[in-house]
């Protein structure tokens, strides 16, 4: 028999990782000394929240890395960069659970993640390197988040946000899963809290127009449609029996507003509790406070429906009918206005609620206009006559969908408008480890930005760093770093103390690599 030969792959992967990084295979320079094309290859960095990658990253760098190495051979010079999405949830999250400070696991977990990466010689170029966390970075996320806040794309609102009682945190809709926290899978639950927001909502019609510009799949792009959700319709304000004040509802469907029998409020709405009667106020508050410990994935669920009643009406300005005023979880305090009128001849939601509570049921839209005797069900096809419905009766509803929000609008009763199910992004978490938002609060000038010239504002070292659970981060027990001057006024003031999230510095990171050592430009 012949000798047999054993493959020694440690001893030879040793000695093609020497020989490339002696002699690399990706110069800038072809053979005759002239500048050759780039080819940028971009691969999502990874969050180093553990202390080695998984077979998942493996994958994708390993068909990067074989990608980059194919356009080397057409004669392209490889843009193949690197880095480290540090700040965050994640890497914090890992920190806590190991009992070491961020800083110092975050930088050991790096450090091990780039040696597994080195030694599978993938190719990559560690002089484009970024790290989210390293000040030199995060300087210019906060000088983006800046120029967002002059231009009013950022701004503070206090509002129900989705918490997570785990981590201690607020959460973006992008971060619950199926109602839990994507991170550590606690149930989210619901939490007032005063919150930075980026007005994403701007762009929601730049967003939809330019997916016809992507080469992406159907599928993917449809759900990029549903997502951000836009709608036509009218908003229609229904007058508060007794009282000066209105509750403007957002409905795509205005020409029933005849079969509106009832409205119903999200429990978060700044209305509900001063809705209810002395009869009814320990209902409304018992049943805000359980609708607060529900997620929205909970509320939305087709379930039976609870709900309250305020003990209140409200005013359809069509017909003037009284229109009681009741409180639901299955509206949601963030989709339009969180309030709906409710018509349950026509919504099989609203149905199921009327004929709970027992509620009245009119139906205004019949098949060649002839009314259902003892209705089990909602009727809700799109197209019929309308009935019961005043001078719209005999129209046709698919025409009068059109034509009723500019009715209501020449009627001073409301506004035909466009609406969207995409929402303002929550862009602040309570928590330690993240990019300290460059905001000073002043007494006299409000909110105030840093001065560019000044940043980087920089993290504080902290020996607690662990999230407080009151709805402060750990940095608002730092009253050295929290009181300052104004940049405006030189009064004492104090700096805003909530953090950015994971994505502020992976919003951008792909910009950084081609430049990652310019300390006067993004």
């Amino acid at each position: 028999m012949g000798t047999k030969i054993v493959y020694n792959h440690k001893a030879i992967e040793k000695k093609w990782r020497e020989r490339w990084e002696e002699n690399p295979v990706n110069p800038r320079l072809d053979d005759n000394g002239n500048k050759k094309q780039k080819y940028y290859c971009l691969d999502m960095f990874p969050y180093p929240s553990g202390n080695g990658l998984h077979v998942g990253h493996w994958r994708g760098y390993v068909i990067s890395d074989v990608w980059s190495r194919y356009k080397l051979q057409q004669g392209y010079y490889i843009v193949h960069p690197m880095g480290w999405d540090a700040f965050g949830l994640p890497a914090e999250n890992y920190a806590i659970k190991m009992g070491v400070h961020p800083a110092k696991s975050t930088a050991e977990n790096v450090a091990n993640i780039k040696k597994q990466i080195n030694d599978i010689a993938a190719l990559y170029d560690w002089d484009m390197e970024v790290n989210t966390t390293d000040p030199n970075f995060y300087k210019w996320t906060q000088w983006i988040f800046v120029k967002m806040f002059k231009a009013g794309l950022a701004y503070e609102k206090e509002f129900p946000i989705n918490w997570c009682p785990s981590c201690k945190t607020g959460l973006a809709n992008e971060e619950v899963v199926n109602g839990k926290c994507e991170r550590c899978g606690a149930e989210v639950t619901k939490k007032n809290l005063r919150q930075w927001m980026l007005r994403i909502t701007k762009y929601a019609d730049r967003l939809l127009n330019d997916l016809d510009k992507l080469d992406w799949p159907e599928k993917v792009k449809k759900m990029q449609t549903d997502w951000i959700g836009k709608s036509y319709g009218a908003e229609v304000d229904f007058p508060v029996e007794g009282r000066d004040e209105k509750i403007t509802v957002y409905t795509t469907r205005p020409d029933t507003l005849y079969g509106a029998t009832f409205m119903v409020l999200a429990p978060e709405h700044e209305l509900a509790q001063s809705l209810a009667t002395p009869e009814t106020k320990d209902a409304v508050e018992k049943y805000i406070y359980e609708a607060s410990m529900k997620s929205n994935v909970d509320r939305m669920q087709d379930k039976e429906k609870t709900g309250a009643f305020t003990g209140s009406y409200a005013i359809n300005p069509l017909n003037g009918a009284k229109t009681p005023i009741w409180l639901s979880d299955y509206v949601l305090a963030d989709y339009g206005t969180g309030a709906i009128m409710c018509v349950p001849a026509h919504d099989d939601r609203d149905f199921e609620f009327a004929k709970k509570f027992d509620i009245p049921i009119v139906q205004v839209i019949a098949k060649d206009g002839k009314e259902i005797e003892d209705m089990t069900e909602a009727y809700t096809e799109a197209a019929g006559t309308m009935i019961n419905s005043g001078e719209w009766n005999g129209m046709e509803s698919a025409v009068l969908k059109k034509e009723a929000p500019h009715i209501i609008e020449e009627r001073g009763i409301g506004r035909a408008t466009v609406n969207y199910k995409l929402r303002d992004w929550v862009f602040s978490r309570q928590r330690y480890w993240g990019e300290p938002i460059p905001i000073v609060h002043c007494p006299d000038c409000g909110a105030v930005p840093v001065p560019e010239e000044e940043l980087p504002l920089r993290l504080p070292d902290v020996e607690s760093y662990e999230p407080t659970g009151t709805g402060e981060s750990p940095l608002a027990a730092i009253d050295e770093w929290v009181n300052c001057k104004c940049p405006v006024c030189g009064k004492p003031a104090k700096r805003e103390t909530n953090t950015m999230p994971q994505w502020a510095g992976s919003s951008w990171y792909f910009l950084r690599y081609v430049d990652n050592h310019n300390d006067k430009e993004l």
